[in-house]
């Protein structure tokens, strides 16, 4: 790049002629927002300064980017638009450069108000001025506003047209842009051979890089991680990409990242731990003025979570006067998918019937967040829970039963794990708990979750928690265990997990470690180990250096609403403070190493699910009781409530 800049000044000095071309080289070629941004607001003023309304228009134009709402804040974007017009009204309406500020400014517009009729009309005035330059940009901007479900051949059409006419512009950015465009359309419509045209935009990025394009296919790559259910891998590609979006200066970095990061807590059934991260989200200026997305996550999370009262108050505020008004942005789809999961917790039967009528249409469609961030699998499951939650149990069967397909087909192991669950528990629903079908489905489910360390939820109707009075009992009945629980009795066969549920249930409302669970009865208060500290007094004091800095950085980035940075230090702190609290056992005496933490969580959890299953399958009702009070993670407490 340093040399390609000294070419330039070589060929056009210093003054408003290389800035410009150095900016247009960032943007087109490089795909680098953040640095042709700079070039272009240093040229606009330079031009500005001398009066030069050519070059004011061409830096003005510049400051527009490659994507729509690249400018996010009220301020940024009110300036940006100002100086697109003004530059506009200085130069021959008739000429090319003033089409293509029209194109800018009319994309803008429609992307902003959730229409595109204004800007199929430049696409056609473009074509009769046969510019290939305006053309090409006019063809990417409609595009970017007709990402609405409904717009998929359009969509198509165009994308088709942009790589046609992209090798006659002279710049290569406009191949890329078409080749993206063609890529995403695919995997918006569930097209079988989406990775291939991925694989051949990789191949052309492997060739010379594009920073923005690159960006997106990073975070694709991110889906697909989610897809096969490989979480870990993919929280790790969600941190690269984070960090991609951020060197290129592409202002959906951390709304993207959150949403990344949303689906693998989702699937993980740890969604209600985002609840503080979503608050905060919900009104950041740097998420796109028609992205309703993170309200309905936060409906889910606070939903999950025990809060009613929250979850309800994000419905509302989607639903508004009619939910049919929610804008059709690029994350109406997966916005749709988490009203449907908040009704179905909260039993909101109207909002889930309302739903229903508006997704319909798309039943065949995968649920993809804007430019292929995110999955959440077929719309034929969210239509699936939207007939359980208004009781319409054979047609929510029909739904699920097609969405598990759907699923398979996508490859997306983890929304057909669940929908697999859901069409079992619907199956309960209409045949009882002894429907062979059901417990089939149920089991299949259960064995997919643990091996992907997935953690199903259990059905609202099933939800409502045993009284105090009647928290369970379990004790040994020679090679079982007997558990009592509101009045029900039923004998199990002893298992590692019988023995998990028999120390939780012991200790109702005490939260245990993994570890110690997985420990047994041997590393109890009172017994003695030889093993070494799990720290030194060094060691601690080490840590709690790191994490009075943590604390300062993290504080720091939450006024910056940086998302992606903040939650990995959060992880990094709260790890330290689990490792503090395990250095130091009951009575204050010092704690001894009894494995790693990670492996017990999931040892413990699939334990204690695989024995919550046999439970379930000899009595459902106490099965499905001790589903919703036994919590399982890095601590594992029994829950019966005391209401």
């Amino acid at each position: 790049m340093v040399q390609g800049l000294e070419t330039l000044s070589a060929d056009f000095g210093d003054g408003i002629e290389f800035t410009l071309v150095a900016g247009e080289r960032a943007l087109y070629v490089d795909g680098d927002l953040q640095a042709a941004r700079r070039w272009f607001d240093d040229a606009y003023r330079m031009a500005q300064g001398e009066d030069n309304s050519i070059a004011m228009a061409r830096a003005a134009l510049g400051l527009g980017g490659v994507w729509v709402h690249e400018h996010r804040t009220t301020v940024d974007a009110g300036l940006v638009r100002m100086r697109q017009r003004h530059a506009l009204s200085g130069i021959d309406p008739r000429s090319t450069l003033a089409l293509r500020l029209r194109a800018r400014l009319t994309g803008e517009e429609d992307y902003r108000n959730g229409e595109h009729a204004a800007i199929i009309k430049v696409v056609a005035e473009a074509r009769r001025a046969g510019d290939a330059q305006a053309l090409a940009e006019a063809l990417s901007l409609a595009h970017h506003c007709l990402l609405a479900p409904e717009h998929g051949m359009l969509r198509a059409d165009l994308a088709e047209e942009l790589v046609a006419h992209a090798g006659s512009t002279g710049r290569r950015g406009d191949l890329l842009m078409g080749l993206l465009w063609q890529t995403v359309d695919r995997f918006l419509a569930a097209d079988p051979h989406a990775e291939r045209a991925l694989e051949e935009l990789r191949g052309r990025l492997d060739l010379h890089d594009h920073r923005a394009v690159g960006f997106v296919v990073s975070a694709i790559d991110v889906m697909l991680a989610i897809r096969t259910g490989r979480f870990g891998h993919a929280e790790t590609l969600a941190n690269v990409a984070a960090e991609r979006g951020a060197t290129a200066g592409d202002v959906d970095t951390t709304g993207w990242y959150g949403g990344q990061l949303g689906t693998i807590r989702w699937y993980q059934g740890r969604i209600a731990e985002l609840v503080p991260v979503l608050m905060e989200m919900v009104n950041s200026p740097m998420l796109s003025a028609v992205d309703n997305s993170y309200f309905a996550a936060l409906a889910v999370a606070a939903a999950s979570n025990g809060d009613k009262r929250l979850a309800a108050g994000m419905v509302a505020r989607l639903r508004g006067r009619d939910l049919g008004d929610l804008p059709r942005s690029s994350s109406w789809l997966t916005t749709m998918y988490g009203i449907v999961e908040a009704a179905h917790l909260l039993d909101d039967a109207e909002t889930a019937a309302q739903a229903y009528h508006l997704l319909t249409p798309f039943a065949r469609l995968p649920m993809i967040v804007s430019l292929g961030v995110s999955c959440f699998g077929s719309t034929r499951h969210t239509l699936g829970m939207a007939s359980l939650t208004v009781g319409d149990v054979d047609r929510a069967v029909e739904h699920l039963r097609g969405a598990v397909q759907d699923n398979l087909a996508l490859g997306h192991w983890p929304a057909a794990v669940l929908s697999r669950w859901r069409l079992g528990q619907a199956l309960a629903r209409r045949g009882g708990p002894n429907d062979e079908a059901a417990n089939r489905e149920l089991a299949q489910a259960q064995e997919e979750a643990d091996e992907l360390g997935m953690l199903l939820p259990a059905a609202p109707e099933a939800r409502t928690p045993v009284k105090s009075k009647d928290a369970g009992k379990c004790r040994r009945h020679g090679r079982h265990w007997l558990i009592e629980l509101s009045g029900r009795s039923v004998l199990v066969d002893h298992s590692v997990g019988m023995r998990h549920l028999a120390t939780l249930i012991s200790n109702p409302g005490s939260e245990i470690r993994a570890t110690d669970l997985a420990a047994g009865p041997g590393m109890t208060e009172g017994e003695t180990d030889t093993g070494q500290p799990l720290l030194d007094e060094q060691a601690k004091r080490t840590y709690k250096q790191r994490l009075a800095q943590l604390q300062a950085e993290i504080d720091e980035l939450e006024s910056q609403h940086d998302l992606g940075r903040t939650e990995a230090l959060r992880a990094e702190r709260d790890w330290l403070v689990d490792e503090l609290a395990a250095a130091t056992g009951m009575s204050g005496r010092v704690r001894r190493f009894t494995g790693s933490e990670e492996r017990a969580r999931i040892a413990v959890g699939k334990a204690i699910r695989r024995a919550l299953a046999r439970i379930t399958e000899a009595d459902p009702i106490i099965g499905e009781e001790l589903r919703t009070t036994v919590q399982t993670g890095l601590r594992c407490c029994y829950r019966p409530s005391d209401r």
